[in-house]
């Protein structure tokens, strides 16, 4: 993940949310939710994944996507910002934000 670049920032309502960008500027993975504490955002953005559990799945439009689930809550803690045109092209993208496959 090293070819990318973590951002934290403030949403609309105050809240701090991440995000990682690709060198092309291309958004490749979210928060999927805001958090209270800038703390708790980046701890979410830079947890271990491998105890996440990930989803990967066809949206409305039939292209496909991923989101991942925290073992512990069993809250969504992170997801694909785009749809994929295939499930290979979705599971590269989610390799690039600590699935491990």
């Amino acid at each position: 993940m090293s070819d990318y670049k973590l951002e934290i920032y403030k949403d609309k309502s105050g809240g701090f949310r991440w995000r990682r960008t690709a060198s092309n500027g291309e958004i490749v993975g979210a928060s999927s939710e805001s958090y209270a504490a800038r703390k708790d955002c980046e701890a979410n953005a830079n947890r271990d994944t491998a105890a996440d559990k990930w989803e990967f799945y066809k949206d409305k439009s039939g292209k496909s996507r991923w989101r991942c689930f925290s073992t512990a809550n069993g809250k969504q803690v992170g997801k694909s910002t785009e749809a994929f045109s295939s499930p290979a092209a979705a599971k590269n993208n989610a390799k690039m934000n600590g699935w491990k496959g």
